[in-house]
């Protein structure tokens, strides 16, 4: 797994030009399922809009990326919205952009800036962000050794996400997945090589 630059939350915009309101809608998906049925649901929202134009990209497994003009000249919408993705190299969000039409013509160049303005302020309204591969592990220890195997975890800049406490002491670790052998070979020394950490989930997420 490769990083890659996607939303953090929900976001939102609108304009309005000449009488038309542009209003934005995005949000972070990660199959074409999720983009499709995020599309479903902003034109069910708006039944009465005019248009209710769209972009998503998806990446992973299955990488894909589709748009729409619904009913606008085409290229003025769902190309130029779906150009607001590619060119921040955002990935696994979903932009739909619905318009309340006021009577007066906006012309291609209008349409374009349009929709790409109300885009482009959705998406920094969801905040766009890089998620980086990660792994989590987890491994006993005993008490005797506890206080300062966690005071190390978190002194190299890992991520220390639990600890149970029975007849040993049970930690849970995420570490970037470029930094695997370099944590394994932490535990090995601290541990003098009695400890095997286990390894629980790969994922991506933002690592701080």
């Amino acid at each position: 797994m490769a990083s890659i630059i996607t939303l953090k939350h929900d976001g939102k915009s609108e304009i309005e030009i000449s009488k038309s309101v542009f209003i934005g809608h995005a949000k972070h998906v990660t199959t074409p399922e999720e983009a499709i049925s995020f599309v479903d649901e902003i034109k069910s929202k708006y039944p009465d809009a005019r248009h209710n134009c769209y972009a998503w990209i998806v990446s992973g497994d299955v990488s894909m990326q589709k748009y729409s003009d619904d009913g606008e000249p085409q290229g003025t919408a769902g190309m130029p919205m779906l150009s607001c993705l590619t060119k921040k190299n955002i990935t696994n969000a979903a932009v739909v952009v619905t318009r309340y039409f006021g009577g007066i013509l906006l012309g291609k160049g209008g349409l374009v800036r349009a929709y790409s303005d109300t885009c482009a302020e959705a998406l920094l309204d969801a905040e766009i962000i890089e998620e980086k591969p990660c792994v989590t592990f987890a491994f006993y220890v005993d008490y005797s050794l506890s206080e300062r195997i966690t005071y190390d975890i978190k002194m190299r800049g890992y991520r220390l996400d639990n600890i149970e406490y029975g007849a040993d002491v049970r930690i849970f670790v995420t570490c970037l997945s470029e930094s695997v052998e370099e944590f394994t070979e932490f535990l090995t020394n601290a541990t003098s090589g009695k400890v095997e950490p286990e390894k629980i989930r790969e994922f991506m997420d933002v690592y701080d």
